[in-house]
């Protein structure tokens, strides 16, 4: 079978699509004929071993696991004999972490880890994303702001995968949302729910006056310093991002400021939190935006384009 590694940090240009051989399913595991899978920021990030700290987890001078992607779905072609929750032609989504990559035709996977049957009312290209930008953001809305009721979040990046999902959550939630984006996705983001648009091209943090209960740096590129003037008195800032300027705030502002690794939390809690989201899209309550597709043999170009810092929701890879 096909699949992508990078075996140097680097370019996207540093991405390989290798043979190897078609994995075997163990006795509770699935065989999952991959039908999509997604590229996300942090698939680049890892491909450039940056910022250079995390290479002490990612690898020193070369990357440890060479593998790709991290969101699914497609085709149960086999299982394992110990194996009761799917079988052989269900159609499944999900997310599978530090593994041997999900850009690939393949991937064997546990039937506890997080993984479910794809809703019917969205296709494989709609599905393989939402581990990524729906599972994070409910992880930060959900159980780390615990969002209620007529707060009012802002939103930055809200054109984005966590952004976008993060502004449909919200409001799912109750919440009222003011988003930040570009000029070009204003209308996107008032058209998945957004109260209010903040253009940052045309608006300072400086001159704005409202108070929000949750800010939510969905891309990392708020300065807490500037903006925790906004934040109510009980409010919170936080991002999936992490910098040597958050971390620091962190220390000093505990109960202020939060930042959250999402993949690194418990399976049973993923499972829930993916449950949970499975059910929204079952209800047709939340959708996925998709920007562009490209096939696996064009996977470098979708590095290229998620690094101009122009996707509009998600990007995925289609196995032809």
């Amino acid at each position: 079978m096909k699949k992508a590694v990078y075996r140097s940090y680097g370019p996207p240009e540093v991405i390989q699509i290798v043979d190897v051989l078609k994995p075997e399913p163990d006795m509770n595991e699935v065989l999952v004929r991959i039908e999509a899978s997604s590229v996300t920021r942090a698939d680049t990030m890892m491909r450039q071993g940056a910022p250079k700290y995390g290479r002490l987890f990612l690898g020193l001078f070369k990357p440890k696991n060479t593998a790709l992607g991290t969101g699914f779905s497609g085709v149960i072609e086999a299982a394992g004999a110990g194996v009761s929750a799917f079988k052989i032609g269900d159609e499944v989504f999900g997310e599978k972490l530090f593994s041997n990559g999900c850009n690939a035709e393949f991937l064997c996977i546990a039937e506890d880890l997080v993984i479910g049957i794809k809703p019917n009312n969205i296709t494989h290209m709609e599905a393989a994303p939402i581990c990524d930008g729906f599972l994070t953001s409910y992880n930060f809305l959900k159980d780390i702001a615990n969002v209620r009721q007529g707060q009012h979040l802002l939103i930055n990046g809200a054109s984005g995968s966590l952004g976008s999902a993060a502004v449909q959550l919200a409001k799912l939630m109750g919440a009222k949302v003011t988003g930040i984006c570009s000029t070009k996705n204003v209308n996107f983001v008032k058209s998945i729910g957004a109260d209010n648009v903040l253009d940052y091209t045309k608006v300072s943090m400086n001159t704005i006056e409202d108070k929000y209960d949750i800010i939510y740096d969905s891309v990392g590129t708020l300065s807490y310093k500037v903006v925790k003037r906004l934040i109510s008195s009980n409010g919170l800032f936080m991002t999936p991002v992490l910098s040597a300027h958050i971390l620091w705030h962190i220390l000093w502002h505990p109960k202020k400021v939060k930042f959250a690794a999402t993949g690194i939390k418990k399976t049973d809690e993923l499972k829930r939190l993916f449950l949970e989201l499975t059910d929204f899209f079952n209800r047709g309550k939340l959708h996925t935006n998709i920007d562009k597709t490209y096939t696996l043999s064009e996977i470098a170009e979708a590095h290229h384009y998620l690094e101009t810092g122009r996707k509009v929701g998600n990007i995925a890879i289609i196995n032809q």
